[in-house]
């Protein structure tokens, strides 16, 4: 039976030429094929690269202006194509109908954000004590720049980093996740018909086993951008050190978000039970540990478990809160791991009950609310499922405290309605993001967005501080007579 291969973009052209047999793509609501992508070899990888190289020399002769006209075509190009689009991620991915059409729409916003840079500043001049001398500070592209992007925000983690590494006038390939390639590689042609120079961009389709370390240790690279596992984004930051290759990782987190005595508590509630359990729990920045104030923790426990049990789990194309998880692995792996909580001594406050068949049929994992004590592994390790844990505290500096108690430093939250409060914990959590009465997700694309410990590197991205990552600065002295 002959089946449908996605293409790869390759130097200007669109194919479907790979070393390895293609790799299927599954629905994680039921199992069901929905395409198949190229397994490329190193030679495949090879090719793209090549091209790579050359179209990072047409892409920095572009002028600024071009180039964000190119992305702002992009913009509108996905707009167009925002169905076609949401039904491919919630088919390939899992999310809910909603939660897709929101994630289209975000991969716009950055390609539009990014574009209307096309006319901003790029240097600067700079005084100079020597006579009839000036200088300037340049702004110029790394070079060629590889992106690993995940699974769980497959659409709107490419646009968050093409859209500034393109307009900072480097040439990109893409390595997108074997669970959810499709939707980047229809991206790629969207580029492609936005008027993206030949190999300015490539796409990579491919077992990681197979083609990850030719990826990570090729030296036409200047810089490599992973978002994904702690432990792949650690193991990258080993095989690059002394490379002078730039890394940037964006890793797990285990996110706190505290309620104080004084909160709103019908607010908090409904922020944290969303910011736990959209996407299925599968966001780096989803509320996976819940820290209250000991005089407030029986009402709050019952409003937050009300809501819980209220969930409707079910296929993203359906009218559901929850969807699956992306993967039958990803499934066993979650109620492998709640399972281990349990048996430390975690207790089950609430549950979203799954309908008769659903686990069956598909990737479906029960929403859980449960209460543990902080040395249970559901506490500590990254779940990355629809899994809360609660704890109770007595006072702001235990519940600081226990927020910073944490391998992990991505996002936190803390509700109440004391200034006095939110400013402190503002200043003394350890964490790259923090919210005040917010959920720990949600941000937005011209917010610097990043991790401390080991939920990132340095480099931020999103914003005006994702542009530092993709450029290098050159500083130039003219002396005119």
């Amino acid at each position: 039976m002959s089946i449908t291969v996605e293409a790869n973009l390759v130097a200007g052209r669109f194919t479907t030429d790979a070393a390895g047999d293609p790799i299927e793509v599954r629905n994680p609501a039921d199992d069901s094929v929905v395409g198949h992508v190229p397994a490329m070899g190193p030679a495949d990888v090879d090719a793209v690269l090549t091209a790579a190289v050359a179209g990072a020399r047409t892409w920095r002769a572009t002028g600024h202006i071009e180039r964000g006209r190119v992305l702002l075509n992009a913009a509108a190009l996905i707009r167009d194509d925002a169905d076609a689009l949401t039904d491919l991620i919630v088919a390939e991915m899992g999310k809910t109908t909603a939660e897709a059409r929101g994630e289209v729409g975000k991969a716009a916003e950055f390609f539009e954000y990014y574009g209307g840079m096309g006319r901003a500043p790029f240097g600067e001049l700079l005084p100079d004590a020597r006579p009839g001398t000036f200088s300037m500070q340049i702004v110029e592209p790394v070079g060629v720049v590889l992106l690993i992007t995940p699974w769980n925000d497959p659409l709107l983690t490419p646009a968050r980093k093409l859209a500034p590494a393109l307009i900072s006038g480097n040439a990109v390939v893409i390595k997108p996740a074997t669970e959810t390639p499709i939707v980047t590689l229809r991206l790629a042609a969207i580029l492609d018909r936005a008027g993206l120079p030949a190999g300015v961009l490539g796409t990579v389709t491919g077992r990681g086993s197979q083609i990850g370390d030719v990826l990570a240790t090729d030296s036409r690279f200047a810089a490599v951008s992973f978002t994904g596992s702690t432990s792949v984004g650690l193991g990258l930051q080993r095989k690059l050190a002394g490379s002078g290759v730039r890394v940037q990782t964006e890793m797990g987190g285990k996110n706190a978000a505290v309620v104080l005595g004084d909160a709103d508590l019908d607010l908090a509630a409904a922020v944290v039970v969303a910011a736990a359990f959209g996407q299925a729990g599968q966001r780096c920045t989803a509320t996976s540990r819940l820290i209250v104030e000991r005089s407030i923790a029986s009402e709050l426990r019952e409003r937050v478990a009300t809501a819980v049990t209220r969930l409707r789990v079910g296929r993203g194309d359906a009218p559901v809160d929850v969807g699956p998880v992306v993967s039958r692995g990803q499934q066993q792996d979650i109620q492998d791991r709640v399972a281990a909580g349990l048996a430390e001594g975690a207790t089950v406050v609430a549950r979203a009950p799954l309908a008769d068949g659903l686990a069956a049929q598909g990737a479906f994992v029960e929403p859980l609310f449960v209460a543990v004590q902080p040395q249970n592994s559901l506490w500590r390790e990254e779940v990355f499922g629809p899994v809360l844990s609660m704890v109770t505290v007595d006072g702001l500096d235990a519940a600081i405290a226990a927020v910073n108690d944490s391998a992990y430093g991505l996002s936190s939250a803390v509700f109440t309605r004391s200034l006095d409060a939110a400013h402190r914990f503002i200043a003394e959590v350890d964490t790259g993001q923090v919210s005040v009465n917010q959920p720990t997700s949600g941000w937005d694309i011209h917010q610097g967005f990043g991790g401390f410990k080991e939920s990132g590197s340095a480099f931020k991205e999103q914003g005006t501080a994702a542009l530092s990552f993709y450029t290098r600065i050159k500083t130039a002295a003219v002396r005119s007579h």
